[in-house]
Order: structure tokens, then C-alpha cells, then sequence
């Protein structure tokens, strides 16, 4: 019999090293808006992609803005529904080409069309798929999903400051959201027998495109920022970019 000198956790670690098992490393890419996120957001996804050398991609949700049918006022001189749907097809041509086996959370821009759809009496059944008319066809749009216990969603209520953690009080698990583009944070939740987080993704938005220009007398600015989650969902990092 081996007698390895070391501990116990040290023991269970190196075991699960031998046997080959690769812990999931997760890459969480904030809204990005489509046509409408920053020229240098990609770039900097990737590197933090490479600098943790993540598995496994999840979008947090509204990867394309729709600002055409925006609850808000739109831009009289803005692009077309056609015309702003085309670019952002094409746009996400290369977040596809580099995440190409991504989880996406839909998120409420992305769902805008669902609700229209809904409001005028059609069926969904004359819904295609996201993935297709978006040309992502590898994508998992999905409205949450999980990794080593811990949920992605896109998020919405509960506000910025207290939403993520709010949520993940209340269902018992850690959660990870996006949704409110002025808050990036992490928020932990510790009884006697577990610990929790609450992960606030920021976004990738051009904050100076017309689409944004609802928040342009907001006291608190866009936070443009990456999420990572390491060590089997117990490690959450926000990685904020340099601007």
C-alpha cells in the first residue's frame, strides 16, 4: 500500500489530477448589445480567456440590443430594424468563430421579438430558433443554466446593487447575472454549513453609441468588465478592463 505524505485534501487532489478530470473553468462574457458593444471588448475577452484558460463560455445575455423596438425612445436617425439585425449578425460572426460552443442566457433585449410577437396574437411556433437567425448555430441560447452548481441567468429584478445576491440567498445557490450594465461585483453569503456568492457581470457596451444614450445623464457610468469561475464553481473573479 502507498502511504503518500501529504494530506488528505492534497491526497484527494492529486488523485483527481491522475484520473484526468478537468475541472471547468468558466468564462462569463457580459451583455454585449450587438451592433452596439465596444471595438476593444472581444479583444479583451479573449484575453482573459487565454489568461485562465477557460473551458467553457457562457454569454450572460442580450447579445444583440434591438434599440429599434426599444422600451425607451429610439433614435429617429438610427439604423433600420433590417439593417440593425444585419450588422449585428455580423458582428457576432467572430464572438461566434472564437466561442463557438458557448452557453447564452437570454436576456430581455434578446427576447424583445418574443414579446412583440406575443403582444400581436402570433404563435411561437413561427419563431425560429435564435441560433439560426442569429447565424450561431453552435450556441445554446437558453434562459439559465448551470455549472458546478452554481445558475446563470440574465437577471433583471432585485436591482443593481443587491440583485445578485439577493437571488442567490434566496434560491440557496450562487448565482451568476448580468442585465445591469453599472454594477460589476462579487457578494458572498456564509452560514455555518455553506457559502454563496452573488456575481454581477458588467457589460461590453459602447457607451457613447446612440443605443445608450438613455443612460447619458446617469450618475454612474457603464463598468466594462469579464466574470471567470474557477475550483469546481467555489472561486468567482470579476476581471474589470482598462479604459
Amino acid at each position: 500500500m502507498i502511504r503518500p505524505r501529504c494530506t488528505d485534501e492534497e491526497y484527494k487532489w492529486l488523485s483527481h489530477r491522475r484520473k484526468g478530470t478537468k475541472q471547468k473553468r468558466i468564462l462569463v462574457i457580459g451583455d454585449l448589445h450587438e451592433p452596439f458593444t465596444r471595438d476593444d471588448y472581444f479583444g479583451f475577452c479573449v484575453d482573459i480567456q487565454n489568461k485562465w484558460q477557460t473551458t467553457d463560455t457562457v454569454f450572460i445575455g442580450d447579445v444583440i440590443d434591438n434599440h429599434y423596438m426599444s422600451f425607451w425612445d429610439t433614435d429617429p436617425d438610427g439604423m433600420s430594424a433590417g439593417d440593425e439585425l444585419d450588422m449585428a449578425i455580423s458582428r457576432l460572426e467572430k464572438w461566434h468563430d472564437r466561442f463557438p460552443n458557448a452557453d447564452v442566457t437570454i436576456g430581455n433585449h434578446d427576447a424583445r421579438i418574443l414579446r412583440q410577437m406575443f403582444k400581436a396574437g402570433i404563435s411561437k411556433k413561427w419563431m425560429r430558433r435564435f441560433a439560426d437567425v442569429l447565424g450561431t448555430p453552435s450556441w445554446n441560447f437558453t434562459n439559465s443554466v448551470e455549472h458546478d452548481n452554481v445558475t446563470y441567468i440574465h437577471g433583471g429584478t432585485g436591482g443593481a446593487v443587491g440583485g445578485a445576491i439577493n437571488r442567490a440567498i434566496k434560491r440557496g445557490k450562487s448565482i451568476v447575472q448580468g442585465h445591469h450594465h453599472t454594477a460589476s461585483y462579487i457578494k458572498f453569503h456564509v452560514t455555518d454549513v455553506s457559502r454563496i456568492f452573488g456575481m454581477q457581470i458588467g457589460c461590453g457596451i459602447d457607451e457613447d453609441s446612440y443605443a445608450a444614450a438613455y443612460a447619458k445623464d446617469m450618475m454612474s457610468r457603464f463598468v466594462i468588465s469579464v466574470g471567470v469561475v474557477l475550483d469546481d464553481g467555489q472561486l468567482p473573479i470579476i476581471e474589470p478592463m482598462r479604459i
